[in-house]
């Protein structure tokens, strides 16, 4: 059921007359402030470039009355909120209110280490609790903010109760990320979480034409929400309580979207022509109106819910704690401003002369636009209160746990693949460094049995908020216990691997919301991480620190034909920044790029990482792991730096350097050459990704370590080379220019067929008879 709320109130009850006054004042005072600080990055600050700065005044405008009702009267310190990115400026502006933004970063927006075009936790230099700019993504992380904060509280505490607040446009309801969130089995218990929907009717090109509201709301009531609509303020209310009220009520019920813009741009004469409309309820329309003197009738046609403070406050002192919420707070685009309702209103900026007049009508001054309220005044009392309650103690991040470099077992002799690795080393983990795994938390899109983390699971369990029976747990058949309970370290949400990615993010910034450090493990189909891949890269960006495992992967699942054989995920790490990618080849490689990869995660200075798994069987004891300790631990070093030296001839005419699951077709090539006398060294790359950035410093263009390349590269041993893996061949192909040599780059470039793994090989050219024809073609 949809609520209408009717102006009153605040978070703790009604707002007093008094404090409604000076909400207004200061909702007035943060849209001027917002419109001036995009005014000055496009028109005063010096640009040499003249490329368009940009901005969004109008996209700020119809937020201001829904951040200052929430930041000046609702919120509390625990609570977080995730805004719109077009109002990065009302943001702003509400933080230099309440002290928490220099004025001197009020003239930097877009400029260089100034205000970011976006909220930004990692780049603004005032408080933003998420990162927003990618539609939609946004909007969601709060929901996975929320079940973070629940998982962080339940199993260390100091995590508090807070509320997660999405502060979303209309337009970003078109985005699926939005509804497959929406319908994650995990969402709707979760009661802290209340969204507000900055129902302007408009997007980037035009007006919405449709009346699309009453359909989204029942779509948030389906799926289990709390919906609040709140569409008219008081003076629009009081109307429609006068004789002719309810005709008009329902005249602009009734209206399309784009007849009530134009209604916005009317003067109050061609209003009163317009807006009876035409029919039987014309004329109790006109005579309603026709006393109204044309600033009231102006006044009222933009006095919608979303503008209204005390509405506004009531909604969000009415919200069911027990369910997710939705307010749809019915908003004017470019409210209060010249250009409020017009159809290109998205980006334009006003004139000088305009700003000029909105200084004037505001009670500003154009040429002193960072004024504060003056001491000793209401609205200056009302910010010092709100800072006071918003202010949040300093908490110092707790050094995460120390993760074991190597677990020093034997190296595995018999026959393995990489994602059964992938659940040894966890499960060793609780047992050989068991505050490291405590810190592990694993998620999953419901592939976590095909993946092999069912032993995993029925170590630790499945986090669930309350304890639910495990009604198979005295079925003798039943092999993976599903046993739910706030003790468990593994989150199944639904199949939506964009979901899966944003829990991941906000996983990894626990460590620096409420200090404490999780070491979070998402594991996906290779072949969908394509799906992921933006959100999990935003999340990187907004300083989530975590570990993705895509598995199985490549043309190697040769039984599943070309929509499930991933080409481009193994160069993944090469372009995304704060990650490193392994796609080991064997299963200790395997375990020495996990830890390494949970080592670096819930500090200021960690990185994400990706590892690519297969599960093709390879003989682990072709992986020669040297017995002695300290050769030992050089191979680790080298494993986890990028490549090691998997083979070496005596006199090498060709290198072969492979990667993952086809590193026995460059062992059985070798082989071959050797026996018909072309000798052959074998380098097994683990990294591209470290191997690039490490070429990259060699040539004075990063600061990563480049001891590497001298090792496993060694000019001395430098001959032809050819590279090989499951997956697009530029993604070693660079390696040729470590010393300059002559190479000839196999891989995957087109999709795949369904097959046995040596006739998809042959089909791709990567096969033994390949890698040996192309070794000769080169050094011939």
């Amino acid at each position: 059921m949809v609520a209408e709320l009717k102006s009153a109130g605040g978070n703790g009850g009604p707002a007093q007359a008094e404090e409604l006054v000076a909400l207004e004042s200061v909702e007035q005072r943060v849209r001027w402030l917002s419109t001036a600080i995009i005014d000055h990055a496009n028109r005063v600050r010096p640009n040499l470039s003249g490329l368009k700065v940009g901005g969004h005044q109008a996209s700020s405008a119809s937020m201001t009355s829904i951040m200052t009702a929430l930041w000046f009267h609702a919120l509390t310190a625990e609570d977080r909120v995730s805004v719109k990115p077009h109002a990065s400026p009302v943001l702003h502006a509400i933080n230099y209110l309440l002290g928490e933004l220099d004025e001197s970063y009020l003239t930097t927006l877009r400029a260089f280490g100034g205000l970011q075009s976006y909220p930004s936790r990692s780049k603004d230099p005032d408080p933003v609790d998420y990162s927003t700019g990618s539609v939609g993504i946004g909007a969601t992380a709060p929901l996975w903010g929320a079940l973070a904060r629940r998982y962080v509280d339940g199993r260390f505490g100091g995590a508090g109760k807070g509320r997660q607040y999405s502060l979303l446009g209309d337009a970003e309801l078109d985005e699926g990320a939005i509804w497959e969130a929406i319908q994650d089995p995990m969402v709707p218990g979760l009661g802290e979480v209340v969204w507000v929907v900055d129902l302007n009717r408009q997007s980037l090109d035009r007006v919405i034409p449709g009346i699309a509201a009453d359909k989204l709301q029942g779509m948030f009531a389906a799926a289990g929400w709390q919906v609040i609509s709140l569409k008219y303020g008081h003076l629009l209310q009081e109307l429609f309580t006068r004789p002719g009220g309810e005709a008009l009520r329902a005249r602009i019920d009734a209206m399309g979207n784009p007849e009530y813009q134009r209604l916005l741009r009317c003067s109050a004469d061609e209003l009163r022509e317009r807006l009876p409309g035409t029919g039987s309820t014309a004329g109790p329309i006109a005579d309603l109106i026709a006393p109204l003197d044309d600033a009231s009738l102006l006044a009222a046609l933009r006095n919608l819910g979303g503008h209204d403070i005390g509405a506004l406050s009531d909604a969000f002192a009415g919200v069911d704690d027990t369910r997710p919420t939705v307010i749809f707070a019915y908003t004017v685009k470019g409210y209060g401003l010249p250009t409020e309702g017009h159809p290109q209103n998205h980006s334009s900026l006003l004139t000088a002369d305009q700003m000029s007049a909105l200084a004037d009508r505001l009670g500003t001054d154009l040429d002193d636009p960072w004024t504060r309220f003056g001491e000793g005044s209401a609205e200056a009392a009302l910010c010092a209160a709100a800072a006071q309650r918003l202010r949040r103690p300093e908490q110092a991040p707790q050094e995460p746990p120390a993760v074991l470099a190597d677990l020093a077992r034997p190296a595995p002799t018999g026959i393995g693949n990489t994602q059964q690795a992938l659940g040894r080393v966890l499960l060793d983990l609780t047992r050989r460094a068991p505050e490291a795994a405590a810190r592990i938390v694993t998620v999953s899109p419901d592939v976590s049995s095909t993946t092999n983390l069912g032993g995993w699971l029925n170590k630790v369990g499945v986090w669930s908020p309350t304890e639910r029976t495990d009604w198979f747990a005295d079925d003798a058949e039943t092999i993976l216990h599903w046993r739910e309970q706030p003790a468990g370290q593994h989150v199944e949400l639904g199949i939506a691997e964009t979901n899966l990615v944003g829990l991941l993010g906000e996983l990894g910034a626990t460590w620096s919301r409420w200090g404490q450090p999780l070491l979070p493990i998402g594991v996906v189909y290779d072949p969908f991480v394509n799906r992921a891949l933006e959100p999990w890269s935003f999340g990187i960006y907004a300083g989530g620190q975590s570990i993705l495992v895509g598995t199985p992967s490549g043309v190697t699942l040769a039984p599943e034909g070309g929509a499930h054989q991933s080409i481009t995920t193994p160069s993944l790490g090469i372009e995304q920044p704060g990650c490193v990618t392994y796609e080991p080849a064997f299963a200790i490689d395997t375990e020495w790029c996990l830890l390494t990869a949970l080592g670096n995660l819930a500090s200021p200075g960690g990185r994400s990482a990706y590892l690519r798994l297969s599960t093709r069987p390879i003989d682990q004891s072709t992986a020669a792991v040297p017995s002695d300790p300290a050769a030992r631990e050089r191979r680790r070093r080298q494993v986890t730096a990028g490549a090691y030296r998997l083979r070496q001839h005596e006199k090498p005419v060709v290198t072969l350097a492979a990667m993952g699951a086809l590193v026995p077709e460059a062992l059985a090539a070798a082989d071959r050459l050797a026996a018909i006398g072309h000798g052959a060294d074998v380098v097994c790359v683990t990294s591209p990704d470290l191997l690039f950035r490490a070429l990259q410093a060699r040539r004075g263009l990063s600061d990563d370590p480049a001891w590497i390349l001298d090792q496993v590269f060694p000019l001395d041993r430098a001959t032809p080379l050819v590279t090989v893996l499951d997956g697009h061949p530029h993604t070693l192909a660079f390696l040729s220019t470590i010393q300059n040599v002559p190479v000839s780059t196999l891989g995957v470039t087109r999709f795949g067929q369904s097959g046995a793994i040596e006739d998809v090989y042959r089909y791709h050219r990567i096969d033994t008879d390949s890698i040996v024809t192309t070794a000769l073609d080169l050094i011939d």
